[in-house]
């Protein structure tokens, strides 16, 4: 199994950057960084009238990269693929609660479980140094390769090469909300720029 946490400082208040967050994968100058998310989908929402809270549930679905020859054998559309990657769905379950100004965020793959289980957790909150300008974002991902672990060597391959892949495509949100975030800054002072 391999756990990772990152953190990162977003210089814009608690608002703007969930905002971006939630504009994530429906803005279409994100088409590019994120090209591994091939699907988004809202589950359902839910405002909790008397606490304010939204909770919400998306379906997303993400591009694995190429997997193992030993992987392949067990996944027909990838084996299919011609660069052996396959296509697996997550969900994702969001809690914000605006009051608080704290929003949290999991996600989970609900397909290929049989081969290799992801959990990543997410939460934004207002950095403690600077609470109306800053945003502290945390994220806490665990990766196992639930067939292969019998096969530790095996299993350690294949967990540390999601392990980097993810790495890389949280990478890439990151600079997509960066970038949104930078837009709506723009657009709040009357001057948006092109959000590409």
């Amino acid at each position: 199994m391999v756990v990772y946490t990152q953190e990162h400082v977003y210089r814009h208040p608690w608002d703007r950057v969930t905002a971006a967050a939630w504009r994530k994968f429906t803005d279409p100058a994100s088409c590019t960084a994120l090209s591994h998310v091939a699907d988004v989908h809202t589950l359902h929402r839910r405002l909790d009238s008397d606490t304010g809270r939204l909770q919400a549930a998306r379906s997303i679905t993400v591009r694995s990269p190429p997997l193992p020859f030993v992987l392949r054998r067990l996944l027909p559309s990838a084996a299919a693929s011609p660069n052996g990657a396959a296509l697996c769905h997550c969900v994702e379950t969001s809690l914000v609660d605006a009051q608080r100004r704290a929003m949290d965020v999991v996600v989970r793959n609900v397909s290929l479980r049989g081969l290799i289980e992801v959990e990543e957790r997410a939460s934004y909150r207002p950095h403690p140094d600077r609470p109306d300008d800053w945003t502290q974002f945390r994220q806490e991902t665990t990766i196992r390769c639930r067939p292969l672990a019998a096969l530790a060597a095996v299993a350690e391959k294949v967990e540390t090469r999601c392990a980097e892949r993810f790495l890389q495509n949280s990478a890439k949100g990151r600079e997509v909300v960066e970038r949104i975030c930078r837009y709506l800054e723009a657009e709040s002072a009357g001057a948006a720029p092109s959000v590409t």
